[in-house]
Order: C-alpha cells, then sequence, then structure tokens
C-alpha cells in the first residue's frame, strides 16, 4: 500500500511538471507572436517614413565649407578627427564616409521630380568641379525590355585607364550598382595586364517598372584588382536614369573620375592649452548634419575622445549618449595631463 501511495505521489508530480511546461510554453509562444507582430508593424511605419523622407528628395547630411574629418574602418563609426592646437583655437570640419544612403522609395511620376530627384541623389556621391587626374573612359549600352521590366547593361570596353601597377599597366574589373542600393552589386571579369579592356558582358537588372528606375543612378567603378592587398580604385562614373530614354538602346562612352565620399557631417571642437600646468583641456561643443546610422533615420551619437602619444593611447573620454539626434549639443569639456 506504501508504494502504491508512492507511485501516486510521483504521477502526479510529473503531470504538475508536464502542466508547467505547457504554460510556458504557451506563454512564450503568445510572447513571441506579439513581439514579431509589433516588429513587423513598427518597420512598417518606419519604411513609410522613409519612403516621405526620400520622396521629397531630402539628403542626410549636407555640405559645409569646413575642414575635412577622416573615416576609419567599417563600423558605425560616423568619422573621426585628429589633430593639435593650443591657445584656445577653436576647430570645425566635415565628416567623409564610404557608406551610402539607405534604398530610395518610389513617389509621384513626373519627369520633372525624377530629373531633380535623380541628380539631387548624384549630388550625395559625386563632388562638383573639375577633376585633374585622368582616369580613362568606359563604353557602356542600356536596353530596356518593357514587357519584362528588365533593364540590360552592357559593359563594352575601357580606354586608356589610370595605371595602377608598378609595371605601367592595371588588372580591371567594373563593379556595377544600382545607387542608393549599394548591398546589390555585380561585376565584370578581371581583365589582365592591359590599360584598353575589352569585356562584352551584359547584365540584367530584373522587376524594375520604368518609375522605379527613373530614381536610381548607375554606378559604374572600375577597379583594378590586386590579389595580395586590397583593391586600387582607377575611377567611376554616375549616371541619372531619369535622363535616359529607354525606348531607345543608348550606348555611352563616358569620363571616369576618381572616387569621391560621401559627407557625415561636422563637429566643433575647442583646444586649449595650460603651460603651467602642462594640461590640455579639449572642448566637444557641438555637432551637425551628422549621419543617420539607425534605421528611423536617426543616430544615437557620442564622441571618443584619446589622448596619444606618439602611436600609444595615453586616456581615453567619451561624451554622454544623445539619443534620435542629428544634431547634438555635447557642451563637454576633457583635461588631460600632457605627457
Amino acid at each position: 500500500m506504501f508504494h502504491l501511495d508512492l507511485l501516486l505521489w510521483w504521477v502526479l508530480v510529473l503531470l504538475v511538471l508536464v502542466l508547467v511546461v505547457m504554460l510556458v510554453c504557451m506563454c512564450w509562444t503568445r510572447h513571441t507572436m506579439i513581439a514579431t507582430r509589433y516588429r513587423r508593424e513598427r518597420y512598417g511605419t518606419l519604411c513609410r517614413r522613409e519612403e516621405r523622407f526620400w520622396s521629397f528628395g531630402i539628403q542626410p547630411g549636407g555640405s559645409s565649407d569646413s575642414l575635412p574629418l577622416l573615416r576609419n574602418g567599417r563600423s558605425n563609426s560616423l568619422g573621426t578627427l585628429g589633430g593639435s592646437g593650443g591657445g584656445g583655437s577653436v576647430a570645425s570640419a566635415s565628416i567623409n564616409s564610404q557608406d551610402t544612403a539607405d534604398t530610395a522609395r518610389e513617389g509621384p511620376t513626373s519627369l520633372a521630380f525624377w530629373q531633380a530627384r535623380s541628380i539631387s541623389l548624384m549630388e550625395m556621391y559625386t563632388e562638383q568641379g573639375e577633376h585633374s587626374e585622368k582616369c580613362g573612359d568606359i563604353n557602356f549600352g542600356l536596353d530596356y525590355d518593357f514587357s519584362s521590366e528588365t533593364l540590360k547593361l552592357r559593359v563594352i570596353q575601357g580606354r586608356d585607364l589610370a595605371a595602377r601597377d608598378l609595371n605601367g599597366l592595371s588588372d580591371p574589373y567594373v563593379r556595377i550598382t544600382l545607387l542608393p542600393d549599394k548591398k546589390h552589386r555585380l561585376e565584370t571579369k578581371i581583365k589582365r595586364r592591359t590599360l584598353n579592356p575589352r569585356w562584352n558582358e551584359t547584365f540584367y537588372f530584373e522587376g524594375f517598372p520604368v518609375n522605379k528606375l527613373q530614381t536610381r543612378v548607375l554606378h559604374l567603378h572600375v577597379y583594378d584588382y590586386d590579389r595580395f592587398s586590397k583593391d586600387d580604385s582607377i575611377g567611376e562614373v554616375h549616371l541619372p536614369l531619369c535622363q535616359i530614354d529607354f525606348t531607345s538602346k543608348p550606348q555611352f562612352w563616358r569620363k571616369l573620375h576618381p572616387a569621391t565620399k560621401e559627407k557625415l557631417g561636422e563637429l566643433l571642437v575647442s583646444l586649449t592649452y595650460f603651460p603651467s600646468n602642462n594640461t590640455l583641456t579639449i572642448g566637444v561643443l557641438k555637432a551637425r548634419n551628422l549621419k543617420a546610422k539607425d534605421i528611423n533615420g536617426k543616430s544615437d551619437p557620442y564622441v571618443k575622445v584619446w589622448l596619444m602619444f606618439g602611436e600609444k593611447k595615453v586616456e581615453k573620454k567619451k561624451t554622454p549618449v544623445y539619443k534620435c539626434n542629428l544634431n547634438p549639443t555635447f557642451n563637454q569639456n576633457f583635461e588631460f595631463d600632457v605627457p
């Protein structure tokens, strides 16, 4: 009798444990479904916001007349600034980047709007003025199939390309993107030891109606392939597709220009050196026109300051984080003892 009661007790305990596990699984499943639905609704709202952002042709960042800041690495860093000063000098600089803007959305279909829009997009990736460096020319053609909504790009040849190797030649290939989308890219084959390559390759961009193509800028970037180091840029060309008559089959000879970098914003700082106690005070005042790094079109910026002695990092300090702000005012002063 005693053993039977003990067995019933353990069966009851196991049933309770099974019920508890089932209840936990049900709660977890419901929580996951609610969270997934929330993310989908939030992402859809952000995409609609992004669509409105691009439909008015607004450009993240902006140009300025200040000195350039340097960008280092491929992380979410907005930019880095290096320098020295004294006597209360103040410096403001612009930030450069190789990152691209987010994917553009469709909007109104008037030709005037798309011309202004695509030219505005092109200005985000190119600098104004003439380039003194000769990079060569590239020959390519376009053909659009209205029935399948497919753009055909034929990369034909290059001419008088700039030499990037020690032997006075290059190993050129072409990287192709439809800006502002830079995630999906195509590449031609590499042509060895030549400054006048002939590729004769055709690429297909499927599922692109005309009104979607008019929001894009064709970007052809010619590189020199290096086996043991980073490929060297030879030159690039941008072609706003809103300017193309897709009823014809145009061919182009376009000059290549040196690759440019996108502006990341500006940072205002001050430097004051006190010889009496051998200290350096760095004031991080404010930033403006920072590049949006988050999906909501904003960033959460902060500034990290390093004191360098030769190539050694001696001391590090940083400002607080300012949430969802592209024009933060820091007003932070950092004092360093100079070695």
